[in-house]
């Protein structure tokens, strides 16, 4: 059986080969085991091997420098739209990490404090559910 279509969703550049660990400040009441993510009570965030994902937003040019910032900051935005993490919580721990990541991989600090102004500023909207990627179908 061949099926007639595919199921997709788009806008992606990236596409981790290994998984990624990270501690961080984020701590949910409950383990969080997603096909993509993992972050259990302790902290530990696991983005898993496959996981995909934009880079970073607006202006912001993809360097070495934010790149790891970028997967790091868009699984935890992930994480908010499908609720499970709170926005409200966890939207300002996520940018602030987004800035700390920054400066750890080179990015100067005055750069990497305009990166977490615009984010503060201008990231909501992607920490909305109704702003997730939606399944495309072709043909």
């Amino acid at each position: 059986m061949t099926d007639k279509t595919i199921e997709y969703r788009s806008g992606y550049k990236y596409q981790l080969a290994e998984d990624f660990h990270a501690d961080i400040a984020i701590k949910p009441r409950a383990d969080i085991d997603t096909p993509y993510i993992a972050l259990d009570t302790k902290g530990n965030l696991t983005v898993k091997s496959g996981y995909a994902w934009d880079g970073t937003s607006g202006p912001v040019l993809d360097t070495d420098y934010n790149r790891r910032a970028s997967l790091v900051h868009d699984a935890l935005y992930q994480l908010m739209r499908m609720k499970k993490i709170s926005a409200k919580d966890n939207k300002d721990i996520a940018d602030k990490l987004f800035k700390k990541m920054c400066r750890e991989d080179g990015v100067l600090k005055p750069v990497a404090k305009i990166y977490y102004e615009a984010l503060k500023a201008l990231g909501k909207p992607s920490t909305d559910p109704r702003n997730a990627k939606q399944i495309e179908q072709a043909p």
